[in-house]
């Protein structure tokens, strides 16, 4: 079976991104984004994702990871901060925007198997007050809103990606499929676990007549 762990760096939506998952029929647990290298190895995920989170990629002491994290040949998504984080590791330029987008979007989608069956002008769900300005070597931008030029960006030589917006929340429209492509297009889920969901006992039940 294979999971996914889900770093967390502080986000308000950061449950419902390992809901989504869950929902999608794939494993995934919750960890802070302090978890070591030799834990997320040992943990031996399909794929990893970076949530989003209030912090700002400029702080001294912002959220960051081990760059070995990028070599271990897992797909990665990184949603938001998480997203930021990407582009600020691997090169690219993160820059602070004068006012927070926060709210319903216009987006264009490009071609790419992370948006496949999904409308190419849509609407996605923003949250943010840094965006990327320039994505690093070897990406390529893959959605773009009258606000953010890199609202997503792709390297699918090593399945490497990065969206601004929320995906995990339903004012992103056919955010469901997005995160649907890159659990089952890009990581190879299965869809082999299920949520046994808890019913309460009958008194029957309880008193065990």
């Amino acid at each position: 079976m294979k999971k996914v762990l889900v770093l967390d760096f502080g986000g308000q939506y950061n449950l419902l991104v390992a809901r989504r998952v869950r929902e999608c029929g794939v494993y995934c647990e919750i960890k802070p984004y302090t978890m070591s290298m030799d834990d997320i190895r040992a943990f031996d995920p399909a794929a990893i994702i970076f949530t989003g989170g209030p912090a700002t990629v400029f702080e001294p002491n912002a959220p960051a990871l081990d760059n070995a994290i990028f070599e271990l040949g897992l797909p990665i998504l990184g949603i938001c901060y998480g997203c930021q984080l990407i582009a600020h590791e691997l090169g690219g330029e993160v820059m602070h925007a004068e006012t927070r987008e926060y709210g319903k979007s216009e987006i264009t989608y490009r071609k790419n198997i992370l948006f496949e069956g999904v409308d190419e002008r849509n609407i996605c769900w923003m949250s943010h007050t840094d965006y990327v300005g320039k994505v690093p070597d070897n990406f390529e931008i893959t959605a773009t809103t009258p606000t953010c030029p890199a609202a997503g960006f792709a390297d699918d030589k090593r399945k490497i990606y990065g969206i601004q917006f929320h995906t995990e929340v339903h004012h992103t429209k056919q955010g469901d499929r997005i995160l649907h492509n890159f659990l089952y297009n890009i990581c190879g889920a299965k869809g082999d676990w299920t949520c046994l969901l808890y019913t309460s006992p009958s008194p029957r039940d309880i008193s065990g007549s």
